[in-house]
């Protein structure tokens, strides 16, 4: 019979025997060193401390296990980490009650088959007062007990906290990036709608395009970070696909070395080119320039600022918010953001995988 808490199982039964026996036959010895050390120097010694050796160890025996028995019956009831000082008032009078209890029995039957006294002529006061000795030695046994009980409930405490913290990011990441399937969809088919009346050639290369590309995002959505090569070739896919609805309105330049290596959060690069172009004015007398480029450990995106006078529709205000969310999720980094007057500017830091070896 146990009970298990985390990784910490308390055995207040002698579920595991041989372990329980040979920790007091330490115990025994131990207490042995302490009062006679030089009794161990000589085999006359040895022989003449195996008496109170006996003693030690039927006194070791009831005080350990009674350490197991009081966490066993107050682990459940009262927390270490909810409510210390209660769990430490009852730890002290139980366990103590226990020990002097169990001392008391030790030493009475100790002294009895000793011959030191019959039932006739019981010494109560001395059997009392020699019971103190090993109910100090068991304020020692409950010392470790209730050290090595805190411990591990806060222990487990911690797990506990951290996997709920774990849980909670990766419930709150996921979420952020179910936004962003239907987002991308729902932007695309609006684009869509205004091209049909434009031009049906230009509506059939668009869905063929948003076909192809479609695909990506359907198998990023359930990653937590991209390469940034998938990105870069994810971004001029996306920019191509615009490219068809603004033609020479739309100009794109990316100027990027070397991208080994490096990752960032799925489908933020197409939400900063989209939110882009979705504000600012693109047309053949104002084209709209975006630029791409790797500054050290940072993705810049920047573009012509002109904005829009009349939004074409209400913003879902999920691009920019989305993944400074996520990066703050998975990095703690922080985008930055700066409107120069001319330029609106956003650099993505640069994520890089730790492989354990």
């Amino acid at each position: 019979m146990s009970k298990k808490s985390g990784n910490y199982t308390s055995e207040p039964l002698f579920t595991n025997l041989g372990k329980f026996v040979l920790l007091n036959l330490g115990i025994a010895t131990f207490l042995m060193l302490m009062f006679c050390p030089g009794c161990f120097l000589s085999w006359e010694g040895i022989k003449s401390i195996i008496p109170d050796f006996f003693f030690a160890f039927g006194v070791a025996l009831p005080l350990s296990y009674g350490g197991y028995l009081t966490d066993y019956l107050l682990d459940n009831k009262v927390s270490w980490v909810k409510t210390p000082v209660t769990r430490l008032l009852l730890t002290i009078g139980f366990y103590g009650l226990y020990c002097f209890i169990m001392s008391f029995i030790v030493v009475f039957c100790y002294a009895y088959f000793q011959g030191q006294f019959t039932l006739d002529n019981i010494p109560w006061r001395s059997i009392i007062s020699f019971a103190w000795t090993p109910v100090l030695i068991g304020f020692g046994f409950m010392s470790f007990f209730t050290v090595r009980s805190w411990l591990f409930e806060w222990k487990n405490a911690a797990i506990e906290a951290e996997k709920l913290r774990t849980e909670k990011f990766a419930s709150q990441y996921q979420s952020l990036k179910d936004q962003l399937n239907p987002h991308f969809l729902f932007n695309s088919l609006n684009v869509l709608s205004n091209l049909v009346y434009e031009s049906a050639d230009k509506s059939a290369d668009f869905i063929q395009q948003l076909s192809r590309i479609y695909r990506y995002v359907l198998e990023v959505q359930n990653e937590e970070l991209a390469s940034l090569q998938d990105e870069l070739v994810f971004a001029e896919n996306y920019l191509s696909l615009q490219k068809i609805r603004f033609e020479e309105s739309l100009e794109y330049f990316m100027d990027i070395d070397d991208a080994a290596g490096f990752y960032i959060p799925p489908l933020s690069l197409q939400l900063l080119l989209e939110n882009a172009i979705k504000h600012n004015v693109a047309s053949k007398k104002q084209p709209l320039k975006i630029f791409i480029s790797k500054k050290a450990d940072q993705l810049e995106v920047r573009n012509i600022l002109q904005p829009k006078s009349v939004k074409e529709s209400p913003s879902s205000g999920i691009g920019l918010e989305n993944i400074q969310k996520r990066y703050k999720l998975l990095s703690g980094k922080t985008p930055e953001v700066e409107e120069t007057g001319k330029e609106f500017i956003v650099s993505l830091p640069l994520l890089k995988i730790e492989r354990s070896q």
